[in-house]
């Protein structure tokens, strides 16, 4: 791409010069985040997001150009932007790209009649190229983050439901307590024991679809013109006419004494693979039980540490809502989305399944009294 040419324009004032200051340390700034995830990757990603922080040098040197070469003093880059920097190069996350996502949608050049058309086409193909970056980092992140956020939030509201729901009934801190360290248990207990038994059952499954080579070892002995080689591949996903093809082939091969490696069909996925991306049983259980325990021990802290009656359940409440706006806001930065509106969301979920425990212990304390 060739380099920006120079905009004509009137004398510029202090306030133009303030600004292009401005859009100078930012593209630096942008230029070093892309730099920092270039060191901490290879291959393709690291020759785009090389090629993306050399785009970002060619809009600084337009601002030097008009700057008129390095001013004496420069504004700092903002918070964002020095947070992303820092991010970028000690983590190299998706968190990064998707945070970069969101900063390369809101380019200033549309309205500033300074910067070329070069320039604002550029920034809208590098929101799409940080787009598709960290879309890959999603795919690969998304059933993990799934199921830590699934796990955690379980344990989070859950427990703090159970622990408002009888401690509004009026009894003992330690009985809620003991409720809380039962609930949390039970909970983390039937997630692991879930995780496995639903992660054991698709391997069995998939045990059982796998194929093998039982047909092939007998085509020695096959009619060339009429078997029934070919059904066998048409029914692991084969076109008729490839299916015909290759048990000519092998029908062939066989009768000629030629020995055929076990290899499964091109473009069918072999069970092993599958096993892979299904994971072990007990790595999905062990993970469960830790992120649902994690989030379970939350709202139960406040009683361990001897707090009781009204001053537990706010500090409990305080706790738990700032991990459901921490989760929702996480959730909203990878899905670039709003994240407070995400976290607000997590928020009132939570809230709302604790009211209803709530009032419902409220109505049985009454009761019992």
């Amino acid at each position: 791409m060739t380099a920006p040419a120079a905009v004509p324009a009137p004398t510029p004032t202090a306030a133009d010069r303030k600004r292009w200051a401005r859009y100078l340390v930012e593209e630096r700034a942008e230029g070093a985040v892309y730099l920092g995830l270039a060191g901490r990757r290879t291959g393709e990603e690291q020759e785009i997001l090389l090629s993306l922080a050399e785009a970002e040098r060619r809009h600084e040197q337009h601002w030097l150009d008009l700057l008129g070469g390095e001013p004496a003093k420069l504004p700092r880059a903002g918070f964002r932007s020095r947070m992303l920097g820092w991010m970028a190069k000690h983590f190299g996350s998706i968190f990064v790209l998707a945070l970069a996502q969101s900063a390369e949608a809101r380019s200033p050049y549309d309205t500033e009649a300074y910067a070329t058309p070069a320039m604002r086409a550029d920034e809208k193909v590098h929101h799409e190229v940080v787009r598709g970056l960290a879309a890959r980092g999603r795919r690969r992140l998304s059933g993990s983050f799934r199921a830590a956020v699934f796990g955690a939030n379980d344990g989070l509201v859950s427990n703090l439901a159970l622990v408002l729901g009888i401690g509004a009934t009026g009894v003992s801190g330690g009985f809620v307590l003991f409720s809380g360290i039962a609930g949390l248990l039970a909970g983390a207990l039937s997630m692991g024991a879930g995780e496995f038994v639903s992660v054991r059952s698709q391997r069995e499954l998939l045990a059982a679809t796998e194929h093998n080579d039982d047909a092939d070892a007998a085509a020695g002995d096959l009619d060339i013109d009429a078997n029934e080689l070919a059904l066998v591949y048409r029914a692991r996903g084969m076109e008729q006419d490839e299916a015909l093809a290759r048990a000519e082939r092998i029908v062939r091969a066989a009768q000629a004494g030629v020995r055929r490696s076990a290899t499964g069909p091109i473009g069918v996925r072999s069970g092993g693979e599958d096993h892979e991306i299904v994971g072990s049983a007990w790595t999905a259980a062990i993970s469960s039980f830790l992120l649902f325990a994690s989030g379970a021990i939350v709202p139960v802290l406040p009683w361990i540490f001897g707090l009781q009656g009204t001053t537990a359940i706010v500090v409990a409440l305080i706790l738990v809502g700032i991990a459901l706006l921490s989760t929702g806001a996480m959730v909203g930065i990878l899905s670039g989305g709003p994240p407070l509106r995400r976290g607000l969301r997590q928020l009132a979920i939570g809230f709302g399944a604790a009211a209803v425990t709530y009032l419902l212990g409220l109505l049985f304390g009454v009761g019992v009294a």
